[in-house]
């Protein structure tokens, strides 16, 4: 008897090799190359408090708030103008940046009071190499920054400066400031920025000068925005999409010449002297005098409380830098600390900031419009620290430690 072969392996085999001839070979078309990130404008409204978009005289901001996402932000401590500009950039709180106040010591640099109007300390970048500013990160990691007016930008701070920058000019116009932003972003696109500052001051002027209720702020706050219209306009037509996000670095606070604490009736004369009043102020005891200048200042006053400097109230994140004064005195919301002489000299005006973030005066706007956000988002509120790793998330850049939480914003993404 034969035994005939078993062909079922050679029968399958042929199976397969019909099938996979009758198949459709696809090549492999490797990774799908990401979308190019939206350019990022950075705008600051210098004194826009979160509930001016209820006035009725911003239609394109309130247009970009409808359709994109709005909180209010809670600025830091002190809550004035340099410390929380960098604090937005940073999102180190001013007790750990070291720009703890517009006007500030440094026993490090001695014989140097830093003002806003000392150009000579403004571009020191020893004042300023506390904290690193989302540019420099840019910059480092190859993305092309320009700032367009912004605290800290004139300095080549650890070295580093936006590869576009202009030196502060209150007189430039509003729309001068748009039309160089445009400009830079006509460059070539190898040269073109992808990050971008902002910054507008009329908002904040009109608002001491004639409160946060007057006709001067409903003015200002109409120019500021008709110049952001003209942004929007510019960027649309140039076909570049773009992520806004909108903030001020603090809001304003109604203020009258009948609300003041006059130094003079609480200080005896030469126990301690001081260059900050107004919203707040700094004391720094006469040498020999400590105990006297102590007494007087940290007793129980009608509308003041000062502090020690290790003892000023946890919440205001405030007290450890080297250039927080001996003692901080800060006034009931509203209300100024001032001299006779300096009174008659400067008159209080209708509007100050400087007080305590958590009053409500002093919130301060938050806008996100473009691709990034999701439309219609409403963020609880949330404090200004958490900009910054929402700038670097925009940017694509790695944050350096920071105060912030990208979680508090993650509801304003779109993705």
């Amino acid at each position: 008897m034969t035994c005939m072969p078993d062909l079922r392996p050679c029968i399958a085999a042929l199976l397969t090799l019909a099938l996979c001839a009758c198949a459709t070979v696809r090549e492999d078309p490797g990774p799908v190359a990401a979308a190019p990130r939206p350019l990022v404008i950075l705008i600051s409204i210098d004194g826009f408090r979160a509930d001016y978009l209820e006035k009725g005289v911003t239609p394109h901001l309130s247009g970009l708030a409808a359709a994109g996402a709005r909180g209010a932000m809670r600025p830091s401590f002190p809550t004035k103008t340099f410390p929380n500009h960098y604090t937005l950039v940073t999102g180190l709180r001013p007790d750990r940046h070291g720009i703890v106040d517009n006007n500030m010591e440094d026993p490090e640099i001695p014989g140097v009071t830093f003002r806003q109007n000392n150009k000579a300390a403004v571009t020191d970048a020893r004042w300023w190499n506390d904290g690193t500013p989302i540019w420099v990160s840019a910059e480092r990691a190859g993305v092309r920054s320009a700032t367009m007016f912004w605290p800290g930008s004139e300095a080549a701070i650890q070295g580093v400066r936006p590869s576009y920058w202009r030196a502060f000019d209150q007189s430039l116009s509003a729309t001068a400031r748009v039309d160089q932003v445009l400009a830079w972003l006509d460059l070539p696109q190898a040269q073109r920025p992808r990050f971008v500052t902002l910054y507008f001051d009329e908002v904040d002027t009109a608002g001491h000068w004639g409160g946060p209720e007057s006709d001067k702020l409903k003015a200002a706050l109409a120019k500021t925005d008709a110049a952001i219209a003209a942004l929007s306009a510019g960027l649309a037509a140039r076909g570049l999409a773009a992520d806004l996000v909108v903030t001020a670095d603090h809001g304003m606070a109604p203020t009258s010449p009948e609300r003041a604490v006059y130094l003079e009736d609480v200080l005896p004369d030469g126990a301690a002297r001081t260059f900050a009043m107004g919203a707040f102020m700094n004391a720094y005891p006469t040498p020999g005098r400590e105990a006297e200048a102590e007494r007087a200042l940290l007793a129980k006053h009608a509308h003041m409380q000062c502090w020690r400097k290790a003892e000023i109230p946890a919440r205001y994140h405030y007290g450890t830098h080297r250039r927080v004064p001996p003692i901080f005195c800060l006034p009931q919301t509203g209300w100024e600390i001032t001299t006779r002489a300096w009174a008659a000299k400067r008159p209080i005006g209708a509007g100050n900031h400087g007080f305590d973030p958590y009053a409500p005066e002093m919130a301060a706007v938050f806008i996100g419009s473009g691709p990034s956000f999701r439309r219609g988002a409403r963020v609880s509120d949330f404090d200004n620290v958490d900009v910054y790793p929402l700038l670097a998330r925009l940017i694509g850049v790695p944050p350096e430690p920071n105060d912030g939480d990208l979680d508090q914003l993650a509801g304003a993404l779109a993705r």
